[in-house]
């Protein structure tokens, strides 16, 4: 089936409206953090090498122009030298001018870095504190692509903006000045003329380059989001055969950007050939006229030279205007979804009085707790049941009946609606969350894991776990054996996901990591139930073992599995059906008798036979 509405993939996250005030506003917000103190010496060095180059640039059409007045007057005495003075002083100030940038630059990259590492590393972290349900609605790639763009754009604003435009318009009123007092005004009127219909006419049609810019990002993100979808997913694409459809639809995107980048290079050419207009016409102008007053007398041959060379001067940084005010314009950009992101708030956030858990045996209490997902009128209701310290319940129930929310809400990944959830009775949310998941481990269905070595996988429970606890939880977990059959033992690599690994040992990674955490609550969510026959046993075993001596709650789609439980939770509809020990709802011929007859006779039913075809 076709997937149907191409949505962009970022135009449901937040943004914060900003234009490049608002930027520059929180630009100097980060340089002048407590964090960036240290580089401060670092910055006003850099604006002080700024100011002086601008000088410096000023000056050298001047020292030019005079030393052509120079020879143009006939000096007898001392020409020579003079006139060798004077162009030494204006190669001089040429070669600083444009030197000190880059001295600039070199030495100022270190703050621009850190700028963008600290920007990055808060928006990274702030993301990592957002709700499940925030991350559920995301796709892969996304977040990571915004916070790159947005702390790109830290770097650019400061050295296009901070030490490009914002000197290049004093250097405009210190040339006016000059141009005024040296040579007259109205050479200054056609120097600012001159560069406000060139700044003026570049702002209006960058305005409309944005607004294509941020249709060919739109299809960037698509045409990368659809990239990873696929190498993700691969081995689902690969079993289904679906690589050209997967190849088709990155097409698709592909051609999508691949327009929008066309009409944005086409926006680009009629910029150019407009600046280049205004441009050649106030040159020549300027030319005009110190050529008519130098004929009157007004003016030496050299200033022709000078003030023509000021004005070229100031096109020297206002030539790349286009192209950098509409970087500028899409730094902003970039920065808005950042910090659109930075200032969401967590819908699942420690309370400001939040305290650590204390310790305790580990018993767990749900009181009259409600939840629903959005979109979905069902969740759970009214659920109130208690898991006694070092007891080993199980929770059962058809697809559906909210075994899995639960389990979530005692995680915090979500917040109850109504009731309340209490560890010890402790309400966990007056806990720290990371204290609240320090006590409980989890063996998912389905155990992700990441592109790492086993060693670092088994020990992301507890990375401080000294080489024999990671062992004992490899024994424990019944994967000593492989571990020690593999060439690499503990630094072989798992692959994307775990993809090298079968799904028992990824399922035994599981238990491991479980183990090593020690958790006083282990939490199961129908950890076997993707499994065959003879892996279940195995890691069933594994689960025994990390079961041992802790309260244990298990989500259960085969009921064999929890048969042994101390108590049954039957969910139904989202509400507590039944409960008691396994041989007790049996008796009961319930829910769960059903469930229990229905697992039984399709276990003793003979798998059909299937017949070659003749």
């Amino acid at each position: 089936m076709p997937r149907h509405g191409r949505q962009s993939l970022d135009e449901d996250l937040p943004v914060e409206k900003t234009g490049i005030g608002h930027a520059m506003g929180r630009l100097l917000s980060l340089m002048a953090s407590p964090e960036m103190r240290r580089w401060r010496p670092l910055m006003a060095g850099a604006l002080a090498i700024t100011g002086v180059s601008k000088l410096l640039a000023l000056a050298s059409p001047v020292l030019l122009g005079d030393a052509i007045n120079h020879i143009a007057e006939g000096a007898a005495a001392g020409a020579a030298g003079t006139f060798v003075a004077l162009v030494l002083a204006y190669g001089a100030s040429r070669w600083l001018s444009s030197a000190m940038p880059q001295l600039r630059d070199a030495f100022f990259a270190r703050v621009s870095q850190d700028a963008q590492r600290l920007v990055a590393v808060r928006a990274f972290a702030h993301v990592q504190q957002l709700s499940l349900r925030f991350h559920q609605s995301r796709r892969t790639g996304t977040l990571s692509r915004v916070i790159d763009r947005g702390a790109s754009a830290i770097d650019f604003l400061l050295r296009f903006l901070v030490f490009n435009i914002a000197p290049t318009l004093v250097e405009l009123a210190l040339a006016a000045i000059l141009l005024s007092v040296r040579y007259g005004w109205p050479f200054a009127a056609i120097a600012v003329v001159t560069i406000g219909l060139y700044a003026g006419s570049t702002f209006y049609l960058t305005e409309w380059r944005v607004k294509l810019r941020r249709r060919m990002n739109d299809a960037d993100n698509e045409a990368s989001a659809r990239a990873v979808d696929a190498f993700v997913n691969f081995e689902t694409v690969k079993a289904f055969a679906a690589e050209r459809r997967e190849t088709e639809r990155f097409d698709t995107a592909r051609t999508d950007y691949a327009q929008a980048a066309a009409k944005s290079q086409a926006s680009l050419a009629t910029l150019n050939a407009l600046q280049g207009f205004i441009m050649n016409a106030g040159l020549l102008a300027m030319a005009l006229l110190s050529g008519l007053w130098a004929i009157q007398g007004r003016l030496g041959v050299g200033d022709i030279t000078a003030v023509t060379l000021v004005l070229m001067q100031l096109y020297a940084p206002l030539n790349i205007l286009g192209w950098a005010y509409r970087e500028i314009k899409q730094g902003a950009v970039d920065m808005e979804r950042m910090f659109g992101l930075l200032k969401l708030d967590p819908e699942v956030a420690d309370a400001p009085d939040a305290k650590a858990l204390p310790a305790g045996p580990g018993e767990v209490r749900f009181e009259g707790v409600a939840f629903a997902h959005d979109g979905r009128a069902s969740g759970v209701e009214d659920v109130t049941l208690t898991i006694p310290a070092g007891s080993f319940v199980g929770l059962v129930g058809p697809s559906g009946a909210g075994k899995s929310t639960l389990l979530r809400l005692l995680f915090r990944f979500y917040d109850p609606q109504a009731g309340r959830i209490l560890i010890d009775g402790q309400d966990i949310r007056g806990v720290t969350q990371e204290t609240l998941r320090g006590v409980l481990g989890l063996v998912p269905q389905e155990v992700v894991l990441f592109n790492d070595t086993l060693r670092e996988n088994v020990a992301y429970a507890r990375p401080e776990a000294s080489e024999a606890e990671l062992v004992d939880a490899l024994e424990r977990a019944q994967l000593g054996a492989f571990v020690r059959s593999l060439p690499n033992g503990l630094d072989t690599r798992v692959g994307e996901r775990g993809l090298k690994l079968s799904g028992g040992e990824k399922q035994r990674v599981g238990v491991a990591r479980a183990i090593l955490r020690d958790p006083k609550i282990l939490v199961l969510d129908e950890a076997t139930s993707s499994l065959d026959s003879q892996t279940e046993s195995e890691v069933q075993a594994a689960l025994a073992e990390a079961a041992k001596g802790r309260t244990t709650v298990a989500v259960a789609h085969r009921l064999s599995t929890i048969a042994g439980a101390d108590r049954i939770y039957v969910l139904d509809d989202g509400r507590v059906a039944e409960a008691g020990t396994h041989a007790e709802l049996v008796r009961a011929g319930g829910l769960y008798a059903a469930m229990w007859k229905r697992q039984a006779e399709a276990a003793e039913r003979p798998e059909p036979k299937v017949e070659a075809a003749e």
